[in-house]
Order: C-alpha cells, then sequence, then structure tokens
C-alpha cells in the first residue's frame, strides 16, 4: 500500500488513480493521520475471480495457456513413508534449495 499526502493527492490525481486501476491501493494522509483510503472497484460479476485478477494486475499470479497433461491428472500421488511429515519434507528441500 502506497501512501500520499492530501496535497500530494491533490497534485497527482491522474498519476494515483491510474496506479488504482492497476491494482495499487492508496492511503490517504492529512498531517499524517490517515483520512481515505483509494481502492481499486471489484467488477460487477466477477465474484470468485476478483482476488484472481488481483493478483494478475501485480504480477504475483499468471494463468495457465495450455492444457494439463492427462498422465498428470491420472498419476497417483506420491505416498510418503509413514514416519515422514510432509511438511518436515518441504521445509527440507526448501533448506536445499529445492
Amino acid at each position: 500500500m502506497k501512501k500520499a499526502s492530501v496535497t500530494e493527492a491533490k497534485n497527482n490525481l491522474s498519476a494515483i488513480l491510474q496506479q488504482v486501476r492497476e491494482g495499487e491501493t492508496y492511503l490517504i494522509l492529512d498531517r499524517g493521520k490517515p483520512v481515505a483510503r483509494l481502492e481499486p472497484m471489484a467488477a460487477e460479476g466477477r465474484g470468485g475471480d476478483e482476488r484472481r485478477a488481483d493478483l494478475e494486475r501485480r504480477g504475483l499470479l499468471h494463468r495457465g495457456r495450455g492444457r494439463v497433461r492427462k498422465e498428470l491428472v491420472d498419476a497417483a500421488p506420491p505416498q510418503l513413508p509413514k514416519d515422514v511429515s510432509a511438511l518436515d519434507h518441504l521445509l527440507e528441500e526448501r533448506k536445499e534449495g529445492r
């Protein structure tokens, strides 16, 4: 979330609104105290896609462009030994940089 004083917001309103359209949120401050928040409007009828659209605007999510391979869908999930925690396994992989 970006911050702008009332004066900055007034002088740069067009630029700030463009950033808000692109998904940025602004906190407007009056003498250092928050008085308003500018957020993008949710498009009517998007429903559950609203969060996904927000993540896409911010560049945090990219939708797939192809089909999922059938062998990935049909394959059984990998099985861990009974004495191994999936969380421990994940944390170990992260330590190793995988």
